[in-house]
Protein backbone atom coordinates (compact mmCIF):
# COMPACT_ATOMS: atom_id res chain seq x y z
CA UNK A 1 0.00 0.00 0.00
CA UNK A 2 1.27 3.31 -0.91
CA UNK A 3 2.51 5.85 1.85
CA UNK A 4 0.24 8.28 0.99
CA UNK A 5 -2.60 5.64 1.19
CA UNK A 6 -1.93 3.84 4.12
CA UNK A 7 -1.84 7.33 5.96
CA UNK A 8 -5.44 8.33 5.15
CA UNK A 9 -6.50 4.99 6.22
CA UNK A 10 -5.41 5.36 9.50
CA UNK A 11 -6.70 9.18 9.75
CA UNK A 12 -9.81 7.64 8.43
CA UNK A 13 -10.05 5.09 11.36
CA UNK A 14 -9.19 7.83 13.73
CA UNK A 15 -11.79 9.77 12.25
CA UNK A 16 -14.78 7.04 12.87
CA UNK A 17 -13.50 6.71 16.27
CA UNK A 18 -13.94 10.29 16.97
CA UNK A 19 -17.36 10.02 16.44
CA UNK A 20 -18.91 13.46 16.58
CA UNK A 21 -16.10 15.65 16.40
CA UNK A 22 -16.48 18.27 13.59
CA UNK A 23 -14.35 18.64 10.62
CA UNK A 24 -13.48 22.65 11.30
CA UNK A 25 -11.89 20.82 14.56
CA UNK A 26 -9.62 18.40 13.82
CA UNK A 27 -6.37 19.72 14.03
CA UNK A 28 -4.82 20.05 10.49
CA UNK A 29 -8.26 19.69 8.56
CA UNK A 30 -7.57 22.61 6.85
CA UNK A 31 -3.62 22.54 5.72
CA UNK A 32 -2.59 20.82 2.49
CA UNK A 33 -2.78 17.23 3.37
CA UNK A 34 -3.69 17.30 6.74
CA UNK A 35 -0.45 18.73 7.78
CA UNK A 36 1.32 15.59 6.95
CA UNK A 37 4.00 15.91 4.54
CA UNK A 38 5.99 12.81 2.90
CA UNK A 39 9.79 13.29 1.62
CA UNK A 40 11.13 11.29 -1.04
CA UNK A 41 14.71 10.40 -0.46
CA UNK A 42 16.77 7.32 -1.60
CA UNK A 43 18.76 4.93 -0.67
CA UNK A 44 19.45 4.84 3.18
CA UNK A 45 23.06 4.59 3.00
CA UNK A 46 23.00 7.96 0.17
CA UNK A 47 23.12 11.55 0.74
CA UNK A 48 19.69 12.26 0.16
CA UNK A 49 18.52 10.08 2.88
CA UNK A 50 20.88 11.68 5.05
CA UNK A 51 19.76 15.44 3.93
CA UNK A 52 15.95 14.30 3.75
CA UNK A 53 15.74 13.52 7.51
CA UNK A 54 17.28 16.52 8.28
CA UNK A 55 14.96 18.80 6.06
CA UNK A 56 11.50 16.77 7.87
CA UNK A 57 13.23 17.29 10.80
CA UNK A 58 13.26 21.01 10.37
CA UNK A 59 9.88 21.63 8.89
CA UNK A 60 8.41 19.82 11.38
CA UNK A 61 9.81 22.14 13.91
CA UNK A 62 9.75 25.63 11.84
CA UNK A 63 6.74 25.19 9.62
CA UNK A 64 3.56 25.95 11.73
CA UNK A 65 0.80 22.77 11.65
CA UNK A 66 3.42 20.37 9.64
CA UNK A 67 4.85 17.13 10.41
CA UNK A 68 7.06 15.64 8.09
CA UNK A 69 8.39 12.36 7.28
CA UNK A 70 11.69 11.36 5.06
CA UNK A 71 10.84 8.22 3.16
CA UNK A 72 13.87 6.12 1.65
CA UNK A 73 12.98 5.49 -1.90
CA UNK A 74 14.88 4.09 -5.54
CA UNK A 75 15.87 7.66 -5.62
CA UNK A 76 15.37 10.17 -8.34
CA UNK A 77 12.93 8.73 -10.79
CA UNK A 78 10.73 7.36 -8.84
CA UNK A 79 10.72 10.15 -6.17
CA UNK A 80 9.38 12.65 -9.43
CA UNK A 81 6.49 10.05 -9.92
CA UNK A 82 5.66 9.64 -6.56
CA UNK A 83 5.24 13.90 -6.54
CA UNK A 84 3.54 13.60 -9.65
CA UNK A 85 0.92 10.99 -8.67
CA UNK A 86 0.34 12.37 -5.17
CA UNK A 87 1.96 9.73 -2.97
CA UNK A 88 4.98 11.90 -2.00
CA UNK A 89 4.47 15.75 -1.09
CA UNK A 90 8.49 16.75 -1.65
CA UNK A 91 11.35 15.14 -3.33
CA UNK A 92 15.10 15.25 -3.70
CA UNK A 93 16.32 14.33 -7.78
CA UNK A 94 18.87 14.84 -9.80
CA UNK A 95 18.42 17.27 -12.41
CA UNK A 96 19.22 15.61 -14.96
CA UNK A 97 16.11 12.94 -14.58
CA UNK A 98 14.03 16.11 -13.14
CA UNK A 99 14.46 17.21 -16.30
CA UNK A 100 13.32 14.34 -18.65
CA UNK A 101 10.84 13.61 -16.26
CA UNK A 102 9.36 17.00 -17.08
CA UNK A 103 9.72 16.81 -20.72
CA UNK A 104 8.60 13.48 -20.96
CA UNK A 105 11.58 11.64 -22.73
CA UNK A 106 13.80 8.98 -22.53
CA UNK A 107 12.76 6.78 -19.53
CA UNK A 108 9.55 8.76 -18.74
CA UNK A 109 8.91 9.00 -22.65
CA UNK A 110 5.22 10.37 -23.47
CA UNK A 111 4.58 10.42 -19.69
CA UNK A 112 5.37 13.83 -19.03
CA UNK A 113 5.79 14.32 -15.24
CA UNK A 114 3.87 17.24 -13.38
CA UNK A 115 6.47 18.63 -10.80
CA UNK A 116 7.76 22.60 -9.97
CA UNK A 117 10.58 23.02 -8.17
CA UNK A 118 11.70 24.57 -4.72
CA UNK A 119 15.40 24.67 -4.97
CA UNK A 120 18.69 23.93 -6.69
CA UNK A 121 20.79 22.79 -3.80
CA UNK A 122 24.22 20.90 -3.92
CA UNK A 123 26.20 18.81 -6.62
CA UNK A 124 26.43 15.38 -7.10
CA UNK A 125 29.15 13.17 -7.90
CA UNK A 126 29.65 9.90 -10.07
CA UNK A 127 31.76 7.33 -8.11
CA UNK A 128 33.40 4.28 -10.28
CA UNK A 129 34.41 2.44 -7.54
CA UNK A 130 35.77 -1.24 -8.95
CA UNK A 131 37.16 -4.58 -7.16
CA UNK A 132 41.13 -4.84 -7.39
CA UNK A 133 40.47 -8.41 -7.74
CA UNK A 134 38.56 -7.97 -10.67
CA UNK A 135 41.19 -7.20 -12.98
CA UNK A 136 39.59 -3.41 -13.79
CA UNK A 137 42.20 -0.97 -14.03
CA UNK A 138 40.59 1.48 -16.51
CA UNK A 139 37.15 2.13 -18.04
CA UNK A 140 37.41 -0.88 -20.90
CA UNK A 141 38.00 -3.22 -18.35
CA UNK A 142 34.35 -3.21 -17.59
CA UNK A 143 33.42 -5.28 -20.53
CA UNK A 144 31.87 -8.49 -19.10
CA UNK A 145 32.32 -7.34 -15.84
CA UNK A 146 29.32 -7.63 -13.08
CA UNK A 147 28.49 -3.50 -12.76
CA UNK A 148 26.12 -2.62 -10.23
CA UNK A 149 24.16 1.04 -12.23
CA UNK A 150 22.08 1.41 -8.91
CA UNK A 151 18.20 1.06 -7.53
CA UNK A 152 16.13 0.44 -11.13
CA UNK A 153 15.20 3.80 -12.31
CA UNK A 154 17.14 5.76 -10.11
CA UNK A 155 18.96 8.97 -11.89
CA UNK A 156 22.69 7.05 -10.54
CA UNK A 157 21.04 3.79 -12.89
CA UNK A 158 20.15 6.38 -15.70
CA UNK A 159 23.59 8.25 -15.74
CA UNK A 160 25.66 5.17 -15.34
CA UNK A 161 23.97 4.05 -18.57
CA UNK A 162 25.01 7.19 -20.30
CA UNK A 163 28.37 6.86 -18.96
CA UNK A 164 28.89 3.29 -20.44
CA UNK A 165 27.52 4.57 -23.78
CA UNK A 166 29.50 7.39 -23.76
CA UNK A 167 32.49 5.26 -22.98
CA UNK A 168 31.54 2.82 -26.12
CA UNK A 169 30.11 -0.05 -23.74
CA UNK A 170 26.35 -0.94 -24.11
CA UNK A 171 25.26 -1.13 -20.56
CA UNK A 172 22.48 -4.15 -21.41
CA UNK A 173 24.86 -5.92 -23.19
CA UNK A 174 28.61 -5.70 -23.14
CA UNK A 175 28.95 -5.54 -18.95
CA UNK A 176 26.41 -8.13 -16.44
CA UNK A 177 24.67 -4.90 -15.52
CA UNK A 178 23.07 -5.46 -12.02
CA UNK A 179 19.78 -2.53 -10.48
CA UNK A 180 20.82 -3.08 -7.15
CA UNK A 181 19.94 -0.66 -4.35
CA UNK A 182 23.61 1.23 -2.78
CA UNK A 183 23.46 -0.86 0.32
CA UNK A 184 23.17 -4.53 -1.72
CA UNK A 185 25.51 -3.24 -3.87
CA UNK A 186 28.19 -2.09 -1.40
CA UNK A 187 26.95 -6.53 -0.03
CA UNK A 188 28.20 -7.46 -3.61
CA UNK A 189 31.45 -5.68 -3.21
CA UNK A 190 32.46 -7.07 -0.34
CA UNK A 191 31.30 -10.86 -0.75
CA UNK A 192 32.92 -10.89 -4.67
CA UNK A 193 29.97 -10.89 -6.56
CA UNK A 194 29.84 -8.01 -8.04
CA UNK A 195 32.76 -6.29 -9.31
CA UNK A 196 32.75 -2.52 -9.91
CA UNK A 197 29.73 0.69 -9.18
CA UNK A 198 28.82 3.21 -10.25
CA UNK A 199 26.58 5.48 -7.88
CA UNK A 200 25.73 9.36 -8.19
CA UNK A 201 25.70 10.98 -4.78
CA UNK A 202 27.23 14.13 -2.69
CA UNK A 203 30.39 13.68 -1.10
CA UNK A 204 31.50 11.53 0.85
CA UNK A 205 28.12 9.31 0.17
CA UNK A 206 28.16 7.35 3.45
CA UNK A 207 27.63 3.87 1.78
CA UNK A 208 30.85 4.60 -0.45
CA UNK A 209 33.01 5.39 2.41
CA UNK A 210 32.36 2.46 4.81
CA UNK A 211 32.74 0.54 1.60
CA UNK A 212 36.22 1.69 1.13
CA UNK A 213 37.41 2.12 4.82
CA UNK A 214 35.70 -1.73 5.69
CA UNK A 215 38.87 -3.24 3.61
CA UNK A 216 40.67 0.11 2.22
CA UNK A 217 42.70 -1.44 -0.19
CA UNK A 218 40.68 -4.25 -1.74
CA UNK A 219 39.09 -0.99 -4.05
CA UNK A 220 39.73 1.88 -6.85
CA UNK A 221 38.09 4.73 -7.51
CA UNK A 222 38.54 5.24 -11.12
CA UNK A 223 38.46 8.74 -12.76
CA UNK A 224 35.78 9.53 -15.48
CA UNK A 225 36.46 13.26 -16.87
CA UNK A 226 37.66 11.86 -19.66
CA UNK A 227 34.22 10.51 -21.28
CA UNK A 228 32.85 14.11 -20.26
CA UNK A 229 33.13 15.95 -24.06
CA UNK A 230 30.74 12.40 -24.90
CA UNK A 231 28.27 13.08 -22.48
CA UNK A 232 27.95 16.92 -22.65
CA UNK A 233 27.49 16.74 -26.27
CA UNK A 234 24.53 14.01 -26.40
CA UNK A 235 22.65 15.92 -23.05
CA UNK A 236 23.80 19.31 -23.00
CA UNK A 237 25.87 21.59 -19.64
CA UNK A 238 23.31 19.57 -17.57
CA UNK A 239 26.32 17.94 -17.15
CA UNK A 240 29.98 19.23 -15.78
CA UNK A 241 33.85 18.12 -14.93
CA UNK A 242 34.78 17.88 -10.78
CA UNK A 243 36.70 16.52 -8.82
CA UNK A 244 36.99 14.32 -5.44
CA UNK A 245 38.65 15.58 -2.93
CA UNK A 246 41.30 12.87 -1.96
CA UNK A 247 40.87 13.46 1.76
CA UNK A 248 37.02 12.48 0.98
CA UNK A 249 37.47 8.96 0.88
CA UNK A 250 41.65 8.73 2.10
CA UNK A 251 42.53 8.08 -1.92
CA UNK A 252 45.72 8.60 -2.91
CA UNK A 253 44.76 11.49 -5.30
CA UNK A 254 41.74 13.97 -6.19
CA UNK A 255 39.24 11.51 -8.55
CA UNK A 256 38.62 13.20 -11.69
CA UNK A 257 34.99 12.59 -12.41
CA UNK A 258 31.50 14.21 -13.27
CA UNK A 259 28.86 15.66 -11.68
CA UNK A 260 25.13 16.85 -11.83
CA UNK A 261 23.01 19.26 -9.77
CA UNK A 262 20.34 18.45 -7.25
CA UNK A 263 16.92 19.75 -7.12
CA UNK A 264 13.81 19.85 -5.14
CA UNK A 265 10.51 19.34 -6.02
CA UNK A 266 7.25 19.74 -5.30
CA UNK A 267 3.48 19.13 -7.31
CA UNK A 268 1.94 21.94 -8.25
CA UNK A 269 -1.08 22.02 -6.48
CA UNK A 270 0.63 22.62 -3.33
CA UNK A 271 -0.66 26.15 -1.75
CA UNK A 272 2.01 28.64 -2.55
CA UNK A 273 2.59 29.58 1.40
CA UNK A 274 3.45 26.38 2.19
CA UNK A 275 5.61 26.31 -0.72
CA UNK A 276 7.82 29.92 0.51
CA UNK A 277 7.56 28.59 3.51
CA UNK A 278 9.56 25.05 2.81
CA UNK A 279 11.87 26.92 0.53
CA UNK A 280 12.58 29.40 3.62
CA UNK A 281 13.81 26.77 6.15
CA UNK A 282 15.83 25.73 3.53
CA UNK A 283 18.13 28.91 4.25
CA UNK A 284 16.83 30.03 7.57
CA UNK A 285 18.23 26.79 8.88
CA UNK A 286 21.02 25.38 6.55
CA UNK A 287 23.00 25.11 9.47
CA UNK A 288 21.47 22.87 11.17
CA UNK A 289 21.21 20.57 7.86
CA UNK A 290 24.98 20.90 7.10
CA UNK A 291 25.63 19.30 10.44
CA UNK A 292 23.60 16.43 9.39
CA UNK A 293 25.79 16.36 6.43
CA UNK A 294 28.22 18.59 4.66
CA UNK A 295 26.25 18.87 1.56
CA UNK A 296 23.23 20.91 3.55
CA UNK A 297 25.86 23.54 3.31
CA UNK A 298 27.05 23.53 -0.13
CA UNK A 299 23.84 25.35 -1.67
CA UNK A 300 22.59 28.82 -2.00
CA UNK A 301 19.80 31.38 -2.22
CA UNK A 302 22.02 33.08 -5.42
CA UNK A 303 21.73 30.39 -7.47
CA UNK A 304 19.29 28.26 -5.72
CA UNK A 305 16.73 29.19 -8.28
CA UNK A 306 18.55 27.93 -11.02
CA UNK A 307 16.69 25.40 -11.97
CA UNK A 308 15.64 25.16 -15.82
CA UNK A 309 13.56 23.49 -17.52
CA UNK A 310 11.63 22.80 -14.12
CA UNK A 311 9.54 25.53 -13.29
CA UNK A 312 10.04 27.11 -9.85
CA UNK A 313 7.06 27.27 -7.90
CA UNK A 314 4.89 30.94 -7.31
CA UNK A 315 5.78 30.07 -3.65
CA UNK A 316 9.67 29.78 -4.02
CA UNK A 317 10.07 32.38 -6.87
CA UNK A 318 8.23 34.40 -3.96
CA UNK A 319 10.58 33.73 -1.32
CA UNK A 320 13.95 34.55 -4.12
CA UNK A 321 11.89 37.69 -5.05
CA UNK A 322 11.82 38.74 -1.34
CA UNK A 323 15.26 39.20 -1.02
Amino acid sequence: MKIRNLALLLLAVALATAGCASASARPGADLYHGGRLFIATGNTTGVFYSLGGGYADLITKHVAGYEARAEATGASGENIQRVATGDMDVALTLADTAADAYAGKNAFDGKPQKVVALARIYKSYVHLVVRKGAGITKFSDLRGKRVSTGSAGSGADILAGRILAAGGLNPDADVQRQRLSLPETTKGMLAGTTDALFFTGGLPTPGIADLLSNQPNAFTVLPLNALLPALTGKYGAVYSGAKIPKATYNTPGDIDTIAVGNFIVVSPDMPEQLAHDLTKVLFDYQQELSRVHPEGGNFDKGTAPQTDPIPLHPGAARYYSSG
